[in-house]
């Protein structure tokens, strides 16, 4: 057998994408929408045996989109690279799962590379229900175990809540007949959620941290024994196989009225999947494969509580339980999110601090869709120290709006809060891959990059109290109030860029270089749209800039500042300009705050902050990009 054969294949790093705030079971159906404007008959029940208790979506309470199943798939995948130690161009093979992608055709994969910029490679889009993460990790195993990539990437993403839209449900003839959903099609929509996972796999460990070699992977298919259990383009009858799909209505709205395009589970064949996971896992055990006493974590998908149970009894019945301490899910906090499920749980696993070297991962990922099971056994490896992956691990966080008061009585505030949390997930998301600040999480950071950070943000805070001066000058008489909140803003920030400076002189910059410096093409566009917006009368919409700007303060200042501080060794004093804003920018956040509880606001200024905010954070990225460009 040759070297390149007998080749090993390792998980060195792991990413997953949530969107959005997590949404507890009472917010569920202000989002996927009451179907007749009547709550669910059978939410309750559902959500009481699934043991579910929140969970992501990426629609809003409008249900519009906020992220598309690519563009999940392409943040999962930036978010495994910046957990590595290679770059997007370095990568040579991709495979994704998906159960809906965002179109019919091209293939899931296409869409994925492209959003994500990766370069020209072989691509494999494997389409299917839960198990399909797992083949689509699978393939990239055997490439890598083949020895001809070198730097495969696995994604899996699901975006089932559009498809349960109320909206979608109100126009069938089950609905009109019924008053209410068929059970099969309700039940769906309260196990369902959105998320993403990405796996960077390559032919050997990551050179520091814990990396899972992968020992083998088991998939079975038994559809030649099993009806079709969960499904969607065609409707059947109990005990009756599937006749016409969707496809084979003479136009799309009667395939629709007719149900045939909802999702739907077939709760009677359901309750049989416990019960071949259980069998296909004893017999690995008969095989040798695997011993019930060498499995240190358990990590199992299941989309119900109610199933494992049913799961325990079983494996207990058979004489080769797992302790119930080493199971490991996520499923009450983070819902079932189908083929993503398993990257999502290791995920955690890896790079959550919980793994030691040489203990041995069971994953167990069953399927209904035409019943499957999936099995993937792997161990806890260390290429070298692990304290580089520790100090990455701690630097990314899951984005959080920063807090914002209203008053939750008002429909106008309490809409024009939830834009701008939206505004503020997706800028924090992009910001984490801008090339500085990615470096800056991977604790690659250098002195002469905090250098070109300072360098760069002076030309930007010179401005600041200025624009702010003129959009107060620029506020009517009787305005007062906010006009006021505007002149004390300007005066707190007229002195930063000497606290900034004193960074600079600090480190080794030098007070002519500094000074003479100037705006990156970010910094031009930021100031001079400022300036715009402020020139105006009556700019409310700056409020919008305030949030971004502000919220960075809050949000991110601190973070950055004590990761600089660690990884170059530096005193506080030396970033006191980061870690002063973490400070003063939350006083700042009460004017903001007192701004968006303005009588003055209505619906067309609310709008008009929520599309400054977007402009701001998009040029204030750009600001950061262009630091690469120098």
């Amino acid at each position: 057998m040759s070297e390149e054969s007998c080749k090993q294949a390792y998980i060195t790093a792991a990413g997953a994408f949530l969107p959005g705030e997590p949404i507890g079971n009472d917010e569920m159906e202000e989002y996927l929408g009451y179907v007749g404007g009547k709550p669910s008959r059978t939410k309750t029940r559902i959500l009481r045996e699934n043991g579910i208790k929140t969970r992501h979506y990426a629609i809003d309470r409008g249900q519009n989109t906020t992220y598309s199943n690519t563009q999940m798939a392409a943040l999962a995948i930036r978010d495994a690279i910046g957990h590595s130690g290679v770059n997007a161009e370095d990568i040579d093979y991709l495979s994704t799962a998906t159960t809906h992608g965002d179109v019919i055709i091209p293939g899931f994969s296409s869409m994925v590379q492209a959003e994500a910029k990766l370069p020209a490679m072989e691509i494999a889009s494997l389409h299917g229900v839960c198990g399909s993460g797992v083949a689509a990790i699978q393939s990239a195993f055997l490439q890598i175990k083949a020895g001809g990539k070198k730097n495969a990437i696995a994604c899996a993403s699901e975006f089932p809540s559009r498809i349960f839209k109320s909206s979608r449900y109100e126009s069938q003839r089950a609905w009109q007949e019924r008053g209410a959903l068929p059970f099969d099609t309700d039940f769906l929509r309260f196990m369902l959620s959105d998320g993403a996972g990405a796996f960077l796999i390559q032919d050997k460990p990551a050179p520091n941290g814990l990396s899972l070699r992968i020992e083998w992977i088991e998939i079975k298919s038994y559809a030649n024994q099993y009806e079709t259990c969960m499904y969607a383009g065609a409707n059947k009858e109990v005990g009756e196989p599937i006749e016409k799909s969707w496809l084979d209505y003479a136009t799309y709205q009667e395939a629709a009225d007719d149900g045939a395009i909802n999702m739907k589970q077939d709760i009677r064949l359901v309750k049989e999947m416990p019960k071949l996971g259980v069998n296909d896992f004893f017999k690995l055990v008969d095989e040798g494969k695997v011993k019930a006493s060498d499995v240190d974590w358990m990590a199992c998908h299941y989309s119900s509580h109610f199933f494992r149970d049913e799961v325990f009894r079983l494996l207990e019945l058979g004489g080769a339980s797992i302790p119930e301490e080493k199971w490991f899910t996520n499923l009450y906090e983070k819902g079932n999110t189908g083929s993503a499920s398993i990257f999502i749980l290791l995920e955690e696993l890896l790079n959550g601090g919980r793994l030691k070297e040489n203990e041995k991962i069971l994953c167990m990922v069953p399927e209904s869709g035409r019943f499957l099971t999936t099995f993937m056994y792997l161990t806890v490896v260390r290429g070298g120290s692990d304290t580089g992956h520790r100090a990455h691990a701690a630097a990314i966080r899951q984005p959080k709006a920063p807090a914002l008061a209203y008053d939750e009585a008002n429909s106008l505030q309490e809409w024009l809060v939830r834009q701008l949390v939206q505004v503020w997930l997706d800028f924090e998301n992009r910001l984490n891959h801008v090339p500085l600040i990615e470096k800056l999480n991977r604790g690659r950071f250098t002195l002469e990059d905090y250098k070109r950070l300072l360098f760069n943000l002076r030309q930007q805070v010179v401005d600041g109290s200025q624009w702010i001066a003129r959009a107060a000058s620029n506020i009517s008489i009787d305005r007062i109030d906010l006009r006021s909140a505007f002149i004390a803003h300007a005066s707190d920030e007229h002195k930063d860029y000497q606290i900034l400076e004193r960074d600079y002189l600090a480190i080794g910059g030098t007070k002519e270089r500094i000074q003479s410096g100037s705006k990156n093409i970010g910094s031009e566009a930021l100031s001079a749209y400022m300036f715009q917006r402020a020139s105006r009368e009556n700019p409310f919409d700056l409020l919008g800039a305030m949030w971004i700007i502000e919220g960075l303060g809050c949000r991110m200042a601190r973070h950055w500042g004590e990761l600089i501080r660690d990884q170059l060794r530096l005193p506080d004093e030396k970033v006191s300009f980061l870690l002063y804003h973490s400070e003063s920018d939350v006083n700042h956040f009460e004017r903001l705050e007192k701004g968006i509880r303005s009588e003055m606001l209505t619906e067309e200024i609310a709008r008009s902050v929520v599309k400054t905010a977007k402009v701001t954070a998009r040029l204030y990225l750009l600001q950061l990009e262009e630091l690469e460009n120098e």
